[in-house]
């Protein structure tokens, strides 16, 4: 029997049994269930005594609810004397809450780095955190892969005309940098002016987008406005057309709606988090290979940067 095993939560079962696959290995037993008021009952139905443990859980919507659900299987856990207890996480709620960028405002995302060491996490692997700051956050070893090594290949396979690397925001120059450099192409800006949290208008490219195939990147998709609006804003300029790379799909509100009718002519995006339905638009990559070599490497002591140095 292997000396270590994986285990589920509910949030993405089926990235969690993809990874098992990957690594040859079966999802480990839990039984996880919910009272009638709501609170979370865990039981771990197998024994996990001197084990290297792996939970597989993304803190996706609903959110606190997924969150607790790790808290409390890693206390189970804990208690069933395992090893060691890694949490991967694909992706990390409330990383958008990373700094006071006002008065009186929590720093969630170190509130919830607290609460995972607190609970017994050893430590922690994810993709593509909001901001590679919050690594800081945790006194735990913490892995924080690069999303990018499961678009490039897909993007070399479109065999676009034109290709251009463009960033959907200011913000996130150094990620579209990253891509442009690998795949030697160039990069444009988006230049927008977020009003308020959700909302977003787009205000200039910085670039010359006329025919080019642009391919926009960020590291998540919510409500879809600066994506969509920023295809707009590009194909208005003379862009041939316009996909987008986002590694994780948070897909809130009215975000589907949006990428069927809008200028955005294909998302590519993770199965960090599990979507609730598909869409023609949509194509999903699987992180399973990745994260389940990830989990293999960490096991054994072997170097996880390696993945990524030739990616």
């Amino acid at each position: 029997m292997s000396d270590y095993m994986i285990f589920s939560g509910t949030s993405n079962e089926k990235l969690a049994q993809d990874i098992a696959t990957y690594l040859e290995l079966p999802v480990a037993q839990a039984s996880i269930k919910r009272f009638s008021d709501g609170e979370i009952s865990v039981q771990i139905t197998q024994s996990v005594r001197g084990k290297d443990i792996f939970i597989i859980q993304p803190t996706s919507a609903p959110a606190n609810a997924n969150l607790m659900e790790l808290l409390i299987m890693t206390d189970a856990l804990k208690r069933s004397s395992a090893k060691s207890i890694t949490a991967v996480v694909p992706y990390y709620g409330y990383a958008r809450q990373d700094r006071k960028a006002a008065p009186r405002v929590p720093i969630t995302a170190k509130l919830v780095a607290n609460l995972m060491e607190t609970s017994g996490i050893t430590r922690m692997v994810t993709v593509d955190l909001h901001a590679s700051q919050i690594q800081g956050f945790f006194d735990i070893p913490v892995d924080n892969l690069y999303g990018a090594i499961i678009f490039m290949d897909y993007i070399k396979s479109k065999n676009l005309k034109n290709p251009m690397i463009a960033s959907p925001d200011v913000g996130g120059v150094a990620r579209a940098r990253y891509f442009a450099d690998k795949l030697g192409l160039e990069m444009a800006i988006v230049d927008k002016r977020r009003e308020k949290a959700n909302e977003s208008e787009v205000m200039n490219i910085i670039g010359n987008v006329e025919g080019k195939d642009i391919i926009l990147i960020d590291d998540m998709i919510d409500t879809a406005g600066t994506m969509v609006k920023a295809a707009t804003a590009l194909k208005n300029l003379g862009a041939t057309s316009v996909m987008a790379c986002c590694t994780h799909p948070v897909l809130s509100g009215p975000a589907y709606g949006r990428i069927e009718k809008g200028d955005l002519d294909e998302l590519v995006v993770s199965d960090t988090i599990a979507l609730p339905k598909s869409s023609p638009k949509i194509k999903v990559l699987s992180t399973a290979p990745m994260l389940g070599e990830v989990i293999r490497r960490v096991h054994n002591n072997e170097s996880v940067n390696s993945l990524f140095e030739n990616s």
